[in-house]
């Protein structure tokens, strides 16, 4: 698994690198332009998720149809090309309109879903969790780099940087990705995609939007607190970026291991909705920077719960042959959760306090613990990998027509048929004794 995952980890974690080394000054230095106010700031932060929400789906559907990789490719292109455009940035528009650019290399979900084609689902959550920390060390340098490289040479330099590592990932891309398994689906032809139909998707397409809307909103008021009221440099900012990215990263991984192997998704995903709203609660009420800092660390604590968790989740309600749709959907609804988050916060913190936004947040936080409660566990969801070989090719249509499987597919790559079944209803020895 680790070989598999692992450029693909390289390729998603420079790129994240990219996006989050201009977060910890981005706020500062735009606000700092002509006729910026923190409505404008907050759009320029989030906007780039616009372009990024409108794009997931299109470019997801392409990779289903047209492969992973050319898709990645030209992503990746257009990331760049928007990194350039942002560094050259004189004015808040021409700034704004970099941002938006970037967010159009929306290969996001194609990432994603090129990791959930190469690894097996029952390792998915470890292989999310994995990305989840590649993309947390990524965060960690990046509250390092950020500050110190912006504060000696400037945050149009972070920019061109940004843009030369999406040019590297295609070089890594072309090298050392393996091609996805070739798999067989042309059965399922007729089966249209319903976003709608699927409750437990939409469950955590919401989920994606506020956990995406609350970071954006988190990364917006970090810095302009820390610089604006409390007096930091821009340099200091990795004193409390570091130390609450590592306590998150340390959490991140025995809660996908712990929900993975115990089947208990749900409480994870409760968990850091508390930790989250704990974390603004006390951000709205903080009067030192300590008392900040730790609202800090809980948040980062509460965001690192989720992520890998929802990533997984999506993966396993969705169908192979949908599956680059439907994390197209997820991302899109994360992305447009980013836009809000720093539009809407932006707009708030210009008409009112923080306490009370934060207070606006908990009521948020209860709401999704509730629908968080009725969404479905699919620990209970098996998969059956059986050899082509071993099977009678005329029994597979069979498949459609036995209770509990919710879906087969054939794996040509490994020669493998492969029955995704509900445990409550068959166990795979039925499976097995229908098409062997």
């Amino acid at each position: 698994m680790f070989k598999k995952i692992m450029p693909l980890n390289a390729i998603i974690s420079l790129r994240m690198f990219g996006l989050f080394i201009v977060l910890p000054v981005l706020s500062v230095y735009a606000l700092d332009m002509p006729n910026s106010s923190h409505t404008i700031v907050g759009i320029i932060i989030g906007g780039y998720a616009i372009t990024q929400m409108l794009f997931q789906v299109p470019f997801g559907m392409v990779s289903d149809k047209i492969g992973r990789k050319k898709t990645i490719i030209f992503g990746l292109i257009i990331f760049a090309l928007g990194s350039f455009i942002a560094g050259i940035a004189d004015d808040v528009y021409t700034l704004l309109a970099g941002r938006l650019l970037q967010g159009a290399g929306a290969i996001g979900s194609v990432i994603t879903a090129t990791i959930s084609d190469v690894v097996k689902e029952e390792e998915r959550s470890k292989a999310m969790a994995i990305m989840g920390a590649s993309v947390g060390t990524s965060f960690a340098l990046s509250m390092l780099a950020g500050p110190a490289i912006a504060s000696s040479f400037g945050v149009p330099v972070l920019f061109f940087f940004v843009s030369f590592l999406a040019l590297f990932s295609i070089f890594v891309l072309i090298k050392y990705v393996p091609n996805p398994p070739v798999i067989k689906h042309t059965y399922l032809e007729n089966d249209k995609f319903n976003m709608f139909a699927n409750k437990n998707l939409m469950k955590m397409n919401i989920t994606n939007m506020i956990v995406k809307g609350l970071m954006t909103f988190a990364f917006m008021i970090i810095p302009i607190v820390l610089t604006k009221t409390y007096g930091w440099e821009m340099n200091e900012l990795y004193k409390i970026y570091l130390p609450a990215m590592v306590v998150g990263l340390l959490t991140m991984g025995p809660a996908a291991v712990f929900a993975e192997k115990k089947g208990k998704f749900k409480l994870i995903l409760l968990l850091g909705i508390l930790f989250l709203s704990i974390a603004y609660f006390v951000i709205g009420l903080s009067a030192t920077y300590m008392m900040f800092s730790i609202g800090v660390v809980l948040f980062f604590v509460g965001f690192n719960l989720q992520e890998p968790i929802m990533q997984s989740l999506a993966s396993k309600y969705a169908k192979i042959h949908q599956r680059g749709t439907v994390l197209g959907i997820f991302n899109s609804f994360g992305y447009f959760g980013t836009f809000l988050g720093g539009a809407i916060g932006g707009a708030l913190l210009d008409i009112s306090s923080l306490s009370t936004i934060s207070y606006g947040i908990i009521a948020i936080c209860v709401l999704w613990a509730m629908l968080i409660f009725t969404l479905e566990n699919p620990a209970l969801t098996k998969m059956a990998y059986i050899h082509l070989d071993d099977t009678d090719h005329t029994k597979h249509q069979d498949l459609h027509s036995i209770k509990g499987c919710k879906e087969w597919y054939i794996n040509d790559t490994e020669s493998l048929v492969v029955v995704k079944y509900d445990a409550k209803i068959i166990n795979e020895d039925d499976i097995r004794k229908q098409i062997v």
